[in-house]
């Protein structure tokens, strides 16, 4: 494995100028690499330009017209794009609030955005983009690994598509432009995912004859999830994560189920979740919580409401949750009611 290093973006001297999203820390190593001839992957597992475009003028935010998301900016297709339904929009000139003009502002990094930043600091350096956005078949795919393969291309920018499955021999440093990504969501499993997907991605660096290196820029290098990495202790974070959710009676300590109720009537939805969540079996071994909208509350119009049931591990949840749905009504009209029983997403 490399050697893993944070990159503490609290600190004075570490963060990047004021926007722009690469630490002079990581530009230098990219610098060195550069110069011994030598490849670097920078990963953000984040499509597009930038995650929000808003009017410095009135306020406006460009969200989606059929889901609780903003409107991700995609400037080398030049359009606006939901990343949950699909919608997409041409990427106006003026604001549709204000109508002022010059007003509208990317807010966040996305690997377009990045590789735009490397152009201006490594001007002669090749870059190659890894994104599903930009990769539209097996053909385009095959081209640009063919390119990082030969050398050709000096940088790789990427997303989650080139974590795992490939192998660049001259790959020397990795640089994680934002570590912490995945541990703000309301999910139990955040921690396990983040660290798999970092061990993972600073895995690439170092894989044949060359010394690897990986830099994780991060406002929080005390969490245990980059602590383990930084260390190289896939065990210490293991018996980390093992206790915390021995303790809170999660997975594989407990079950867990979700509920999810959608109209596109928000009334209907919540009127139905109620409903069902008074319904519920009593049992001293199975906590019910909510209903409540969804982290992501509206998707292709549908206004979605949540409950999740957390169960002792020794309780038969498959049969609680039948039991359960013989004794309420059957959704009606355009309500829809989802059981999922270990549950893969929480959103």
């Amino acid at each position: 494995m490399p050697t893993i290093q944070a990159v503490d973006l609290r600190k004075e001297g570490d963060p990047p100028e004021r926007g722009k999203w690469l630490s002079p820390v990581l530009t230098e190593a990219m610098r060195e690499t550069l110069a011994r001839g030598q490849q670097t992957l920078l990963f953000l597992n984040r499509r597009g330009y930038a995650p929000l475009t808003l009017c410095r003028s009135c306020g406006h935010r460009f969200d989606c017209p059929q889901c609780a998301a903003w409107l991700v900016e995609h400037r080398f297709r030049d359009r606006l794009a939901c990343h949950h339904c699909g919608f997409s929009a041409p990427l106006p000139k003026t604001c549709p609030k204000c109508a002022d003009t010059d007003s509208l502002i990317p807010c966040g990094p996305g690997v377009e955005r990045i590789a735009e930043e490397v152009a201006e600091n490594l001007p002669d350096a090749n870059l190659a983009l890894l994104s599903s956005d930009l990769i539209t078949d097996l053909h385009d795919l095959r081209a640009v690994l063919k390119r990082i393969e030969s050398g050709e291309a000096q940088i790789i920018i990427g997303t989650q598509i080139v974590a795992k499955g490939h192998n660049f021999p001259n790959l020397a440093l990795v640089g994680v432009v934002d570590g912490d990504l995945g541990l703000g969501q309301a999910d139990p499993r955040a921690a396990e995912r983040t660290f798999q997907l970092l061990h993972q991605v600073t895995g690439r660096a170092g894989r044949a004859w060359t010394e690897g290196r990986g830099l994780i820029q991060t406002h929080m290098p005390g969490h245990p999830v980059m602590k383990s990495i930084i260390n190289g202790d896939r065990e210490d974070f293991l018996e980390t994560e093992i206790n915390a959710r021995a303790k809170a009676e999660m997975p594989p300590y407990g079950r867990l189920a979700a509920i999810v109720i959608s109209s596109r009537s928000r009334d209907v939805a919540a009127e139905f979740a109620r409903t069902v969540s008074l319904r519920a079996p009593r049992s001293d071994k199975v906590l019910v919580l909510g209903p409540s909208e969804a982290p992501i509350s509206i998707i292709r119009s549908r206004y979605r409401y949540r409950i999740l049931v957390k169960a002792s591990r020794e309780i038969d949840l498959s049969g609680y949750m039948r039991a359960w749905r013989r004794d309420l009504p059957k959704p009606g009209g355009d309500l829809r009611m989802a059981i999922d029983i270990d549950p893969y997403s929480f959103l």
